[in-house]
């Protein structure tokens, strides 16, 4: 920085299983491997051993390391920025495990382990709830009793902040009309979210980042009573159906599978359950697009982003399937093309654009660390 040269990339994904895929990649070489990873601090711990590595490292001593930047999934009403670390700030980050479970202690362990690694480096927490503090009141409060937000700050946050604002811009950047657009991050977890002229104004996920779309291991939406009755009729205590609800649903329940790739091959092989999850994963999405269309009253594009939603053809062509009342009519041979650069996948005639925009969270983050280093 500020050249936002890449002097190395990569990522670690599947963790937790026994076939978790690294991969690595310099300017002169690249690795790829495919290993037991059960935890992120035993991630981390293997990321900085390549970093420092003689023959492939790209630094020679963790001192080289200014600044590390941490993606936090909820701040809560504490935060609404980007901020510094300290103890006060951990401790905060801490007190929201419950509100994002899947998340926060796993970024609290990339903190205090980067604090070991990097120990002269300052550490930055860039939060994904930031992006929607534009929300409306209309669209953050609950129908609940007003003190439970004036005393209990319970309302919706919003989630997944940094990869819809890095691509919102980006689209916005691309698109020659881009007042109404809507963002689907689509991953392990999965989010949308309504843009009006840049700025987030309704969003998918709520006051934790269970609810909207179904997700990898997470159901979306549920009605309430589901709890109600699982814990009052089924037995099951408040800690059993947190897990079940976060931990054993979305994909994962409807299949046995939590990554789409495996659902996806498994359905082309006639598997009904997976094929079943396929559709009403879609489903979720298309009525979302449909309600944020009525909230921005038209829009100018949708656009994909994140490990799905860039890479699966078969869950955009789903979803952009009979959507002709908003104007969505999609280019089937640009969609099968795999690229790293935003594209337009849709027709000429289409009146709604259709965008894949690569989301870059690693350079949103770096981008908000530098400016707040600067000031």
């Amino acid at each position: 920085m500020p050249s936002k040269e890449v002097i190395c990339s990569g990522m670690i994904d599947r963790i937790g299983l026994e076939t978790s895929n690294l991969m690595y990649k310099t300017n002169k070489d690249s690795l790829e491997e495919m290993l037991p990873i059960p935890n992120h601090k035993i991630g981390l711990e293997k990321i900085a051993q390549l970093l420092l590595d003689e023959t492939i490292g790209v630094i020679k001593s963790t001192q080289e390391i200014g600044a590390v930047g941490h993606r936090v999934v909820h701040g809560g009403a504490s935060f609404s920025d980007t901020v510094m670390i300290d103890d006060e700030v951990k401790e905060k980050i801490k007190q929201l495990f419950e509100l994002a479970p899947l998340h926060n202690p796993a970024n609290l362990e990339g903190i205090i382990v980067a604090e070991e690694v990097f120990p002269s480096a300052k550490q930055v927490a860039v939060f994904d709830t930031a992006f929607h503090q534009t929300m409306p009141e209309v669209a953050y409060r609950y129908a609940i009793p007003n003190y439970l937000l004036t005393e209990n700050k319970i309302r919706a946050y919003g989630f997944h902040g940094t990869s819809h604002k890095y691509v919102s811009e980006k689209a916005i950047g691309f698109l020659e009309k881009s007042d109404k657009i809507i963002t689907i991050h689509l991953g392990n977890g999965c989010s949308i979210t309504a843009v009006k002229d840049g700025k987030s104004i309704d969003h998918s996920m709520g006051f934790g980042p269970m609810n909207g779309l179904i997700m990898g291991t997470r159901s979306g939406d549920i009605d309430q009573s589901v709890i109600f009755y699982m814990v009052n009729t089924l037995g099951y205590k408040l800690n059993e159906v947190n897990t079940v609800l976060q931990k054993q649903s979305g994909m994962l329940g409807l299949t046995g599978h939590s990554d789409l790739r495996d659902i996806q091959a498994n359905a082309e092989k006639g598997d009904v359950n997976c094929q079943l999850a396929l559709d009403m994963n879609v489903y979720r999405i298309k009525k979302y697009i449909g309600s944020y269309a009525a909230v921005l009253n038209g829009i100018d594009a949708i656009v994909f982003t994140a490990g799905i939603g860039e890479n699966s053809a078969y869950i955009r062509k789903s979803v952009c399937a009979d959507m002709q009342f908003l104007g969505l009519e999609l280019d089937e041979a640009k969609n099968e093309i795999r690229s790293s650069d935003i594209r337009e996948i849709n027709t000429p005639n289409s009146k709604t654009k259709i965008l894949v925009v690569p989301t870059n969270e690693e350079l949103e983050i770096a981008n908000q660390v530098y400016d707040l280093i600067l000031n």
